[in-house]
């Protein structure tokens, strides 16, 4: 197995550093997919046990300069390692205004993903920081715990307001209970409420919209301003939300 690449444009190592402290947030451990055309990190803890299950994936042409690699085999052109995601997050946090980044599998008594930083010090001269972070190869019989998962059919998809809004929204409620419920409907209104003995909270966003395909998802008879609604942990939500590092354009939210 073999594995290099090169980053030396600044704004795909700015994003590319979010990613990680994205991931970092979410898990303490990830499993990183190395293929010829993609990397993958994947979180596949189970979603019925309170887990956090994700697939991110990031086109290599659209971050990296150089990039060289050769799978397990011609068959299973593929590479699977486990890392701790701190320790990628922290060594490319050092990485800011860099003029490039390497990276690198390598075998250092024991197997490493190597992260090489050339910075440009004082004197316009560069120095390298180097870091080597631990990681245990995925044997070849484990891979197939380690796909894309599949997204169940839902009775309502809508967007999500702005991420930090909803998430100050749900830092305050979290103040009043464990546990909140999601309301969603096809009229592309989403309710964040709490219910307990004392007191009842509803946070309303209106005219969010909902994506293309959201109707022809759910039942052809549904109101479009009948709610469906979820149960879920506060915590694991504001899990996600505080996690959130990359600006997404939109989000989505299918009940």
């Amino acid at each position: 197995m073999k594995f290099r690449a090169k980053i030396v444009d600044a704004a795909c190592l700015n994003h590319f550093t979010r990613v990680s402290a994205m991931i970092a947030k979410l898990a303490k451990t990830c499993a990183l997919r190395i293929s010829p055309q993609k990397l993958n990190f994947i979180l596949s803890d189970k979603v019925a046990s309170g887990g956090v299950s994700m697939w991110c994936e990031l086109e290599q042409e659209n971050f990296f300069s150089e990039f060289q690699m050769e799978g397990v085999s011609t068959e299973n052109n593929a590479i699977y390692l486990e890392l701790t995601s701190e320790n990628l997050s922290r060594a490319l946090k050092t990485a800011q205004n860099a003029r490039a980044l390497k990276v690198k599998l390598t075998n250092k008594h024991f197997p490493c993903l190597t992260v090489s930083i050339e910075l440009l010090s004082v004197s316009s001269s560069s120095r390298i920081v180097t870091h080597d972070i631990p990681v245990k190869v995925i044997p070849r019989k484990l891979w197939k715990d380690l796909q894309e998962p599949t997204v169940p059919d839902s009775d309502v998809s809508v967007y999500l307001p702005v991420l930090k809004t909803m998430k100050s929204v749900v830092e305050k409620m979290r103040n009043l209970s464990n546990h909140l419920i999601i309301e969603a409907n096809l009229s592309g209104d989403l309710n964040l409420k709490i219910e307990t003995e004392l007191v009842c909270v509803t946070t309303h966003f209106k005219d969010l919209g909902n994506p293309p395909l959201a109707s022809e998802d759910a039942s052809q008879d549904r109101d479009p301003a009948q709610m469906a609604e979820v149960h879920i942990d506060i915590r694991k939500l504001l899990q996600f939300l505080a996690g959130q590092q990359v600006n997404p354009t939109r989000a989505v939210c299918k009940e």
